[in-house]
């Protein structure tokens, strides 16, 4: 079965994810924050992205403990290619799941905006 655009949408994907599905996943190789609270990822083909996360760094959410901007700066790529932060940087994630906070790489890509001009090594 060919999974293009129309099997995705059909599955209940919106148009945006339907389309990141067809043409194939990417892995987060790289990121790195900014100081206006938005990152740059790079991606496994090639791509540098920009991602806002002033739009989820939230009071209530999960999000909240990254309006510090001490924790926010402490990003970094975790073994399943996620965008991840540790609340207590003193505790491992990898042992203690609850101290993650992450965000996928399908999300990331679809929700970032390409940075034109700008690629890196895959």
């Amino acid at each position: 079965m060919i999974k293009d655009v129309k099997y995705y949408l059909s599955k209940g994907l919106d148009e945006r994810m339907a389309h990141y599905y067809a043409s194939g996943r990417k892995k987060i190789i790289a990121v790195e924050a900014h100081e206006d609270y938005s990152l740059t990822i790079a991606f496994d083909n090639g791509e540098k992205r920009w991602l806002d996360c002033k739009t989820f760094i939230k009071d209530g959410t999960v999000f909240e403990v990254l309006k510090d901007y001490n924790v926010f700066k402490r990003v970094y790529v975790d073994s399943t290619h996620s965008i991840s932060w540790d609340k207590d940087p003193a505790i491992d994630s990898e042992k203690v799941w609850s101290n993650k906070i992450d965000l996928c790489p399908d999300s990331s890509y679809v929700d970032s905006i390409p940075i034109e001009g700008e690629q890196c090594a895959g």
